[in-house]
């Protein structure tokens, strides 16, 4: 078994590269994936079903995280859905996800936590029937408000207490509460306190977020990025394409882009900024040019983007190393590689959870 579990968010069956890095975790011992019908507007449910039709998939766990809901005329709509689009007739593990979301409803109220493990244990109650309906073999929690020491935080040891009421309520000789999901990496810690109570009580415990890490609410990319070498050949070929009256626009963004690469706070800055910003830039830039140039002149903003988006990664990742050098002063490795032997190294983690969305993070994770 591996200690792996291939994360999904932000997976899409529409990206070959995807499905691609899917089958080849699979094919190389990776037997768990985590998945959710709100992951990509439910594309990501439609890469696991497509990537797990050709493979021996008696020893693969799939853990669902649900759509952050403890209505459960709402969780019964989505384990429905997610039943119907992995063609299965029973989920592994079905995990209540981001409930901590009622705190921001309930806040006002002095008795908020009350009022959501009220809650909780309705949900409880609904899973422990759909286990003995058969539709789910087993359930548990996901947030990070257990592995919070603030103001956000949830008290977990109640969760327990939940789950065995709940079985007694339907009938059940034991409760089916396995698992427990929480941030822990090598900048979030807290949260290794809450999986050394869930291991005492014989409860898995999977680590979400092992190389996008938070501390002081900035987030930061646990891992080394080389420097495109082609990065600059890419800049001045579509600069000299742009350098136009017709294209000046888009030629001025990306001057604007390259002056401010180093600005961002980690990828996923960029990630939002491309697609809220520069996407919709250059689609109202090329609205009105001919077919044949759009074609054309595509492949090269293409190529281009491709090669921005791996320097910024790698700014991101010289500026990630001076922030952090007291946490990293003793890692001399590439980054991934000391949060993942972090994570390995603690006996009350079972799984660590990651995204891999090209066949190359999914070698890299297993060179590893």
């Amino acid at each position: 078994m591996s200690i792996f579990a291939f994360g999904t968010y932000k997976v899409t069956s529409i990206d070959q590269n995807h499905i691609s890095a899917l089958k080849l975790a699979l094919e190389n011992g990776i037997d768990k994936i985590v998945t959710s019908s709100k992951y990509s507007n439910s594309l990501a449910l439609e890469a696991v079903a497509k990537s797990i039709e050709f493979v021996d998939n008696n020893s693969l766990e799939i853990i669902v995280k649900s759509i952050s809901s403890l209505e459960t005329s709402e969780l019964k709509e989505d384990i429905d859905f997610v039943l119907k689009s992995l063609k299965k007739d029973r989920l592994d593990c079905y995990l209540l996800d981001g409930f901590e979301i009622y705190l921001n409803d309930f806040k006002e109220k002095d008795n908020a936590i009350d009022i959501i493990y009220e809650k909780l244990f309705n949900a409880f109650v609904f899973l422990e029937k759909e286990v003995k309906d058969g539709t789910i073999k087993s359930y548990g929690v996901s947030s990070e408000a257990f592995s919070k020491t603030n103001d956000e935080s949830l008290p977990y040891e109640d969760i327990l207490i939940l789950a065995r009421n709940a079985a007694i309520k339907v009938g059940a000789n034991d409760h089916s509460l396995t698992t427990i999901s929480l941030p822990i990496n090598l900048l979030e810690q807290d949260g290794l306190k809450c999986a050394s109570w869930a291991k005492k009580n014989s409860l898995r415990v999977i680590s979400t977020r092992a190389l996008n890490a938070k501390l002081d609410n900035a987030m930061f990319r646990l891992a080394s990025y080389d420097e495109p070498k082609e990065y600059y050949y890419y800049l001045n070929e579509l600069l000299e394409i742009c350098d136009n009256d017709e294209l000046r626009s888009l030629y001025n963004l990306i001057e604007q882009l390259d002056a401010t690469k180093h600005k961002y706070g980690w990828i996923g800055d960029y990630e939002l900024f491309l697609v809220n910003q520069i996407l919709p830039h250059i689609q109202k830039t090329i609205q009105n040019l001919d077919e044949k140039i759009v074609d054309e002149l595509l492949v090269y903003i293409d190529r281009f983007l491709q090669e921005y988006k791996a320097m910024v990664a790698y700014e991101c990742y010289k500026t990630t190393k001076v922030l952090l050098k007291d946490y990293l002063k003793d890692c001399q490795s590439r980054l991934q590689e000391c949060a993942i032997d972090f994570l390995k190294s603690q006996e009350n983690i079972d799984i660590i959870e990651i995204g891999m969305r090209k066949p190359s993070y999914v070698s890299d994770i297993l060179d590893i």
